[in-house]
């Protein structure tokens, strides 16, 4: 591992289009700094951990064992420590099935690096190599002080990314009860409790019911068995 640029790094990570997009650059330029042959990464969604990217499909095929068998370095690192740095998956005793797998794979390394801020964990990386003793403490140390800077501009983007979500939810919703203020006379006090009650009665997102009658001009409804039929069209 020579030098390295982390202002350029902040750079490339501010320039990334979205989370995925931030998460793809962390993963790419990290997986370069420790010479690892591939990798995938992590997040954590609405408290539970996808698969979010993988190199190839080597790395996602390591990833998914991981989520199901619900073991596995990655998960750790999400849970507690910062760096999990296995030498050799054919000797290390921790997560034996998921090492098993993956010596079957041909990964004999990995390194998993935590992705956190102060506010929670958001995920993890994992770096695979197909040589055994591949990544060692430097590695470990290297890889945790970026997984720490990425970390910050994969938090901003997910930040600014539900800011804009509820900024679009709030507006479909206004667009909702004009709809509804326009067509029966209602206040725009009433038009919301109409939305809300179709919202409990469906057991659906507020934002979906009004996404539905501003797209279709009609109020959800249920089929015979009880459940959600999305609307084609007509009137409310």
């Amino acid at each position: 591992m020579g030098t390295f640029d982390f202002a350029e790094f902040a750079l490339e990570l501010s320039s990334a289009d979205g989370t995925r997009g931030a998460l793809r650059t962390a993963l790419e330029t990290i997986r370069e700094v420790v010479e690892a042959e591939r990798g995938g990464a992590m997040l954590v969604v609405k408290r539970h951990v996808e698969a979010a990217e993988a190199d190839d499909e080597l790395a996602s095929q390591a990833d998914r064992l991981q989520l199901d068998l619900e073991s596995g370095p990655c998960l750790e690192a999400i849970g507690d420590e910062a760096v999990y740095l296995i030498v050799d998956t054919l000797t290390d005793p921790r997560w034996e099935p998921w090492c098993r797998g993956l010596a079957q794979l041909g990964i004999r390394s990995v390194l998993s690096l935590r992705l956190a801020t102060l506010n929670g964990t958001l995920g993890a990386l994992n770096l695979y190599h197909s040589v055994p003793g591949a990544f060692g403490e430097s590695h470990g140390v290297v890889g945790a002080r970026l997984a720490s800077q990425a970390s910050v501009a994969i938090a901003a983007t997910k930040t600014e990314e539900g800011l804009r979500e509820a900024m679009a939810g709030r507006h479909v919703i206004g667009l909702a009860q004009g709809i509804l203020m326009e067509r029966f006379g209602l206040d725009e006090e009433a038009a919301f409790s109409v939305l809300r009650r179709y919202s409990q009665d469906l057991n659906l997102k507020l934002r979906v019911v009004a996404q539905e009658l501003v797209k279709s001009r009609a109020l959800p409804s249920l089929d015979a068995q009880g459940r959600h039929r999305p609307t084609e069209g007509g009137r409310a």
